[in-house]
């Protein structure tokens, strides 16, 4: 063992050593099932008993490919972000005038618009997470949504022409709203028995990329203001959580057919959002140098830095050593013992999923797997 790990040790809280953004390569059963429904040909019903099964299969592999979390592989979702926005009270889903622009590529012409005041009520992803809590057994059942701050970057910033609805007195009132709903959504999830959730946000990779933060400037938007507006929405949303209960952050530049929509390192967020940000854990991508070095971590305080080291964008295997000599060299800024292993993101953060199959998708799980038993015995 290299003398750097001598102090490792392994976890049985989350987050896990080896660990998973959330979003799996959706099956051919799904795929054609929601074709079938687009056709008329199937119920609702017959839909959501081919996830299910589904569901039960990945929960199965991801237990036989050493995992100690399983999610439902954001199986039942067309848009890891949009499904749920358009399950809280007043938002609905609507269709844009183009898609948004990715690397190369654009995605479908999709986003949510508020229809009325926002609220958290039977929302129907505590359905799903209760199936995927059955599912799970003796591992720990991780849920994934967007998180506030993301809502709030969807609704008012990346929407160029937002215009605040009558039903709102001034912004302050908007977010308030939002917070009150996600205080109410982490009840409801842990209500439910969720100990683990995480919380996706590509509004941070936006405030990362020096082109970004151009764009916002120019609409008079100061990105630095935006992130301590974000951090003090996300605090406040999940101030109230059990101590139990695990939060987290997934930091995405975009994952859309295996493409990205930023770039850039930490270092413009990292005072603001690690500094600051009362989470219990961070999933960072640095899969590539479009996420820069590992300097920024030096602002982390307690909370766990899982490494998303291993890219879901491709299929090629990373080589094994080159991933611990990472590891290593982030440890000389951030103790081993506040460091996980994850992919950089999900494998299929819209149901399109990213350019590689599902023989490479569990390869590189595995290789995770033995990196972090080799690392954090």
């Amino acid at each position: 063992m290299n003398k750097e790990f001598e102090n490792a040790t392994s976890r049985s809280i989350p987050p896990f050593r080896a660990d998973i953004v959330g979003s799996f390569l959706r099956p051919s059963s799904i795929k054609e099932a929601r074709k079938k429904l687009l056709e008329g040909t199937i119920t609702n019903q017959d839909l959501r008993e081919v996830e299910d099964q589904a569901i039960i299969e990945l929960v199965n592999n991801q237990k036989q490919n050493g995992l100690r979390v399983v999610t439902d592989g954001e199986f039942r979702r067309s848009w890891w972000h949009l499904d749920f926005m358009a399950g809280l009270d007043g938002l609905e889903k609507r269709v844009t005038s183009e898609g948004f622009t990715f690397h190369g590529v654009k995605t479908r012409s999709e986003s949510v618009e508020l229809k009325g005041r926002i609220k958290f009520g039977e929302h129907p992803m505590l359905s799903h997470f209760r199936f995927l809590k059955e599912c799970a057994g003796d591992c720990t059942a991780k849920m994934t949504i967007p998180s506030p701050a993301m809502l709030h970057f969807v609704l008012t910033v990346r929407n160029k022409e937002f215009a605040l609805p009558d039903f709102y007195l001034n912004e302050e009132d908007l977010i308030t709203d939002i917070v009150a709903a996600y205080r109410d959504a982490l009840a409801a999830f842990y209500k439910a028995g969720c100990r683990y959730l995480q919380l996706d946000d590509t509004s941070w990779g936006a405030l990362c990329s020096t082109s970004e933060r151009e764009a916002f400037a120019e609409r008079n938007i100061d990105p630095d203001g935006l992130a301590e507006k974000y951090v003090d929405i996300v605090n406040k949303s999940i101030a109230d959580r059990p101590e139990d209960m695990v939060v987290t952050m997934h930091i995405c530049r975009g994952n859309y057919r295996s493409t990205w929509f930023s770039s850039g390192g930490y270092d413009p967020v990292a005072p603001i959002l690690f500094a600051k940000a009362k989470l219990d854990g961070f999933f960072l991508e640095y899969d590539s140098d479009r996420s820069g070095d590992f300097e920024p971590l030096r602002y982390i305080n307690d909370q766990l830095v899982v490494l998303g080291l291993v890219t879901s964008k491709t299929g090629e295997l990373e080589d094994k050593e080159e991933i611990i000599s990472r590891i290593i060299e982030a440890a000389k800024i951030v103790p081993i013992n506040q460091l996980c292993l994850s992919p950089q993101c999900g494998f299929s953060s819209t149901e399109e999923g990213n350019t590689l199959n599902e023989d490479q998708q569990w390869a590189k799980i595995r290789l995770i797997e033995n990196i972090a038993a080799e690392i954090w015995k």
